[in-house]
């Protein structure tokens, strides 16, 4: 599983493609609208728009001469998956937090 989550994890790795991501929660976008938001050519938007395909993250389709890039909502899925087997971590750290705090408020 985790293999199939490396290219999920590279896209994500990049502060630029979390960016068009969220622009992407938004609505559907071109690359020319994406490139409007980034201080970067074309081509370097068209570039992180493919590591972002392969990692599932997000699709693109044509639609005349334009290509339109949407989330891919269902594809984050096995990352928010993976980083929830965490969750039990941090439910320990915070109630062992709350009993430490009571206990001292007790004393």
């Amino acid at each position: 599983m985790t293999a199939l989550l490396q290219p999920a994890f590279r896209a994500l790795a990049d502060p630029t493609r979390r960016d068009i991501l969220h622009r992407l929660g938004t609505r559907e976008m071109t690359i020319a609208e994406i490139t409007e938001h980034c201080a970067m050519t074309r081509a370097a938007v068209k570039k992180h728009l493919v590591v972002l395909e392969e990692g599932n993250l997000i699709t693109m389709r044509r639609q005349g001469r334009e290509t339109l890039s949407s989330l891919n909502a269902p594809g984050l899925k096995p990352v928010t998956d993976w980083l929830s087997h965490f969750d039990a971590f941090w439910d320990d750290k915070l109630s062992a937090l709350s009993r430490t705090l009571s206990e001292k408020d007790n004393t």
